[in-house]
């Protein structure tokens, strides 16, 4: 989906390394697409991100549940 597309990341743009967060949008899409092969392949730091975004939803999600009462 994002594979064809020019890279925003400044820091990327202008030493022409990747930081650390470069791939983390790509990666988090693949794991929506239960790709997982892919979100490894573009950041391996998405083991820990998509968790920790997960539980931030599943939280948010809670919150307005238990409070809309």
């Amino acid at each position: 989906l994002f594979d064809e597309s020019h890279t925003l990341c400044l820091f990327h743009n202008l030493t022409g390394h990747d930081c650390w967060g470069c791939g983390m949008t790509r990666a988090l899409v693949s794991v929506a697409y239960l790709d997982f092969y892919g979100a490894w392949h573009y950041n391996r730091a998405v083991v820990i991100v998509a968790p920790w975004l997960l539980y931030l939803w599943l939280r948010w999600v809670y919150n307005l549940v238990k409070f809309s009462k």
